[in-house]
């Protein structure tokens, strides 16, 4: 372990690294897709006997050790911008903590610039540090920024993540407004930084040693409505790559986080896209892409997270000289960069709760009111993708529940950021369309059948009061009521 900490730095205990932390301070977390979060220290935080009001600051989500532990102890006040675990969705929900969302690609200078909220502590985790740099361990999400940001630093040096994953790291900095130089990339699998992010020694606390590994993803096996879904999105790439001219030589691709997500990945492996390169340039590696990297169906990938199950952890770990050929992490101000996704032409395909009639929809509040997760990286993608897909099952419990409604009682995403609906019924092609076509490709294409005949009627009702969006505002959001 010690020849991964390079220099003569303080070297401490979790237990006298949480001693480090005021009670009401603002902490900067490393930490993307529930990897490469920091994890002795937070427990340490959680278990010490003193009154605190921490403000958790993390690049996207993290493990139980941060949110769960913290919660449960009572030390957590204030979470940005985006949270998956049980606990804390409870605790938000309740009000007991603070919750508030933003995007992925602007938290960086939001945070760099005091925007949000100012860092006292960046508690990181690193495979490697030495006088001035560390080396992030599974994760690069904004840990660049949150580095420069906070006044005090403390390294958690996880030996559980080999070195040879440094392979993976491309860490560039942006520079700062009004002089911020054009990024110099050009193309997805290029690199144009260094594997190590750079610290200003004095602000240094401590480094503590740690042995615990990233909680891996549970993906859950595809259900036929995942199949479905994947399916139908593939016919309709494949006549997209032969009709565009934008996909001429490759098809560049992105996909949300979680286990449709992942399915729809693998169902890119049997598509037909002729001689064209398939190329991902998104957020997080998962296990759908490491299978399109070993069929030899996958050009590049690049991401800021390795969020993969425990078999896809052992495997990567295994070969990273043979992944990190084609695989890049950079910070999220890259990877979600509007600039990167726009000059790349991706193609976004994420998912959500729910889309309206007239494409409006919510990804991250039940009924409007209940959070679930956080916008995280989709409002990124989904407004600045040269085609943005929204892939989501037609129902949800069991059936008792469309997701294509009337109203959406939350919007994270406008009309104006979908082209494309994909449900296991079918596909709606939504360029170009008015409301009211909008309204009927969805009912008539997307929507499970035993919803139609309602959705229909709502139109009918909504178009007989006239506008350009045919809503029946007194009925817009009954279908949310009791649910």
């Amino acid at each position: 372990m010690r020849d991964r900490i390079t220099g003569d730095p303080p070297r401490l205990s979790a237990t006298e690294a949480a001693r480090e932390v005021g009670d009401d301070d603002t902490l900067l977390v490393s930490g993307f897709g529930s990897v490469g979060y920091p994890k002795v220290v937070p427990l340490a935080l959680a278990e010490s006997d003193r009154d605190r009001s921490l403000t958790v600051v993390s690049g996207g989500s993290v493990g139980p050790e941060i949110d769960d532990a913290l919660v449960e102890a009572g030390a957590l006040e204030r979470r940005f911008p985006y949270q998956a675990r049980a606990t804390s969705q409870a605790a938000i929900n309740d009000g007991r903590v603070a919750f508030h969302d933003r995007n992925i690609s602007t938290l960086g200078d939001e945070v760099l610039y005091g925007d949000l909220a100012d860092g006292d502590v960046a508690i990181i985790e690193a495979l490697a540090v030495g006088p001035d740099w560390l080396i992030p361990t599974t994760s690069i999400g904004q840990t660049p920024a949150f580095v420069e940001n906070a006044d005090r630093l403390i390294v958690e040096v996880n030996r559980t993540v080999p070195r040879d994953v440094r392979a993976f790291h491309d860490v560039y900095r942006t520079g700062r407004p009004p002089n911020r130089e054009p990024i110099p990339l050009r193309d997805p699998g290029g690199r144009i930084g260094t594997d190590r992010v750079t610290f200003a020694p004095e602000s240094l606390v401590g480094v503590v040693e740690s042995d615990r590994r990233d909680q891996p993803y549970e993906f859950r096996d595809p259900t036929a409505d995942d199949r479905a879904i994947a399916d139908a999105l593939r016919t309709f790439l494949e006549a997209e790559v032969e009709r565009s001219p934008l996909f001429r030589d490759s098809l560049r691709i992105q996909f949300g986080v979680g286990s449709l997500g992942n399915a729809l990945m693998g169902a890119l492996g049997e598509a037909d896209l002729g001689d064209r390169e398939l190329i991902y340039f998104g957020e997080v590696i998962q296990d759908g892409l490491l299978d399109l990297l070993d069929d030899g169906d996958l050009a590049t990938a690049s991401a800021t997270s390795l969020a993969l199950s425990a078999e896809g952890q052992d495997r990567l770990f295994e070969h990273v000289d043979r992944y990190a050929e084609d695989i890049v992490l950079r910070p999220a101000d890259l990877s979600n960069s509007p600039t990167l996704i726009d000059r790349f032409g991706v193609v976004a395909v994420n998912s959500a709760l729910e889309v309206d009639l007239f494409g409006h929809v919510n990804s991250t509040h039940v009924n409007g009111t209940r959070v679930l997760n956080g916008v995280g990286g989709s409002g990124d993608f989904n407004r600045n993708a040269a085609l943005t897909v929204l892939a989501l099952p037609a129902t949800a419990a069991d059936g008792d529940i469309s997701r294509i409604v009337p109203m959406t009682p939350h919007v994270d995403h406008t009309e104006h950021d979908i082209d494309v609906v994909v449900t296991e019924q079918g596909v709606a092609d939504l360029r170009g369309a008015s409301p009211r076509e909008t309204a009927t490709a969805l009912i008539e294409n997307c929507a499970h059948p035993a919803y139609r005949d309602d959705l229909h009627e709502y139109l009918e009702r909504g178009e007989r009061r006239g506008g350009h969006i045919p809503h029946d505002i007194e009925t817009a959001l009954d279908w949310h009521v009791d649910r």
